[in-house]
């Protein structure tokens, strides 16, 4: 940009694409070269300035959904300055551009609704969906993060107010693992909603419809996925925050034919299995003596349970014995093998309880002998026990002092969010434990003294997993992406773990590294990828150097 040509942009092109802008920081031969002067002030700033400048707003900013809205508009204007400000400090401004704030801003989107961003795609343009993603100026998309808006977060159907939540997993693709921001595309799918609140709100930016159900939707779907192949070749479809009778079948259905992978079920899997590896060096375990009891079945629990069960294969158990080794607990009670209506993808963790002695007394339901968590903590005796059921306070001071009695170091990971649908707090776990539980949280808790120890939670966040992923993708364009990668996932992120970060019981790495986490697990992935031959481009002599070369950078 310092000599201009007949295809350069124009002033007012350079101050207001988001991409092109560097605000101050234009140096005098780019203002005289481009027509800049009088346009801005005569100061000339560093990023260090601008930075500082945009900390003291963010700071200004009266609550946590103003300072998401400033960040989304400073995303708007000037995208350099976003991803830097976001890099430096992502403990600070991770969870106002992600959770537990998004949620917050997708019950409020249609309120708080400024510059729309990213692909609206409606039923009422069936038939036209390839031709639509034309319409998007960048013509070489690298990855694509949809949703139908069902099913965001725990706070259920949002319909197009849903948006951001892939706009937020988006932004963190480039602030946590380097993806390039201009290869990415948020999209919702508006196949109508049944949020009667939205339906009768005048400012619901999406459909006034009930939602489009069965064939007439997988049809749908099906139109949308062959569009992303017709029209951006090399693209990654992450499918986030589907339903559950939604989730699993979209995944059965795409993963073996087209680049596509689903972060609730796949990503949440990959780093509660890090998790674990971690608490089993806290615990002086191994994974082998681990029995997993969820609090949640649908498709994220079944999805832990499955890489947790090909972990233990691959280490020489069984299959059966593996799949003995997790329980399940939904909203009927305990799952066993009689309960009826039991969806197909949980019925080999429906274990045949008849004949086992359950506890006296308990509360049964008609589809299960065993209601309450508790009792069913007593009869099963997990090692771990896995929150997903966005169920809050799930995790009661009853249940924690069953998992304490039960086990020297109880694993407690109460994983949903945001934060109003934790099973339990990190406080809780720590004191209901007697300071003795290993936890890992869906969303963020503050670091606690209990029993004069320092306790720094770690927050099992997805954040760790698919933007390390998407960039071995990217680096390699891969055709598929496989279970296999998430396992390494896991298993590469559990190995940064220091034995400091375990000593105050942090099971992952901190949040505040967590830009060189996600290189170190791209790079583990991307050598997986170019050995299972899945690769698109040739291999590079040095793997390393090619994935830290292809890392955004968003200085000026």
């Amino acid at each position: 940009m310092n000599q201009p040509s007949g295809n350069d942009p124009s002033a007012f092109q350079l101050l207001f694409d988001a991409r092109l802008n560097k605000g101050m920081a234009f140096t005098e031969a780019e203002r005289e070269a481009f027509g800049l002067v009088g346009l801005l002030p005569d100061g000339i700033e560093s990023m260090a300035v601008q930075l500082d400048r945009a900390r003291r707003q963010f700071d200004q900013q009266s609550s946590d959904l103003a300072k998401y809205q400033y960040l989304s508009a400073l995303q708007d204007r000037q995208e350099r300055l976003f991803y830097a400000l976001l890099r430096s400090d992502f403990v600070r401004y991770m969870p106002i551009v992600y959770t537990p704030t998004v949620g917050e801003a997708c019950q409020k989107f249609g309120h708080i609704l400024r510059r729309p961003k990213g692909m609206y795609l409606s039923v009422k343009r069936r038939g036209k969906l390839a031709q639509l993603l034309r319409n998007w100026p960048v013509k070489d998309v690298r990855f694509i993060v949809v949703t139908d808006g069902e099913r965001i977060l725990g706070l259920g159907d949002q319909g197009v107010c849903g948006m951001g939540i892939p706009v937020g997993k988006l932004a963190l693709y480039t602030a946590c693992a380097g993806v390039p921001p201009e290869v990415v595309l948020p999209i919702v799918l508006d196949v109508g909603t049944n949020n009667e609140a939205f339906l009768g709100d005048p400012l619901y930016p999406g459909l006034r419809a009930p939602r489009i159900v069965g064939d007439d939707y997988f049809a749908f779907v099906d139109e949308f996925v062959q569009a992303v192949q017709e029209v951006f070749p090399r693209c990654c479809i992450q499918f986030e925050d589907f339903t559950n009778k939604h989730a699993t079948p979209l995944l059965r259905r795409y993963c073996e034919s087209v680049c596509c992978f689903n972060d609730d079920i796949q990503g949440t899997a990959s780093v509660a299995v890090a998790g674990l590896f971690g608490a089993c060096r806290i615990t002086a375990s191994t994974m082998r003596d681990q029995k997993l009891l969820f609090m949640g079945a649908g498709s994220a629990g079944v999805g832990i349970a499955d890489l947790f069960v090909k972990e233990l294969v691959a280490q020489g158990c069984a299959e059966s014995e593996a799949v003995s080794r997790c329980w399940f607990v939904n909203s009927r009670g305990m799952v066993h093998g009689k309960m009826p209506k039991l969806p197909d993808y949980l019925e080999r963790y429906a274990h045949d309880v008849s004949g086992l002695p359950l506890p006296q007394g308990a509360p049964s339901t008609a589809d299960s002998p065993l209601r309450n968590l508790a009792d069913v903590v007593d009869f099963v005796r997990p090692t771990a026990l896995i929150g997903v059921s966005t169920c809050a306070h799930a995790f009661d001071e009853t249940v924690i002092r069953s998992m304490a009695r039960i086990n020297s170091r109880p694993i407690i990971f109460p994983l949903s969010n945001p934060t109003s649908k934790s099973e339990c707090t990190a406080e809780e776990a720590i004191r209901w434990s007697d300071g003795r539980a290993v936890i890992a949280t869906g969303s963020p808790f503050p670091p606690m003294h209990y029993g004069g120890k320092l306790f720094v939670p770690g927050q099992g966040n997805n954040v760790y997993i698919y933007p390390a992923v998407g960039l071995a993708v990217f680096v390699t364009q891969a055709s598929r992406v496989t279970d296999a990668m998430f396992l390494c996932a896991a298993e590469a992120l559990a190995a940064q773990t220091t034995e400091q970060d375990l000593s105050v019981g942090l099971i992952y790495p901190p949040i505040s590294s967590i830009l060189e986490t996600s290189i170190e697990v791209a790079i583990a992935v991307t050598r997986l990828i170019y050995k299972c031959g899945l690769a698109r481009v040739a291999e590079p002599v040095d793997i390393a150097a090619s994935v830290r070369a292809s890392v955004y950078d968003p200085a000026f």
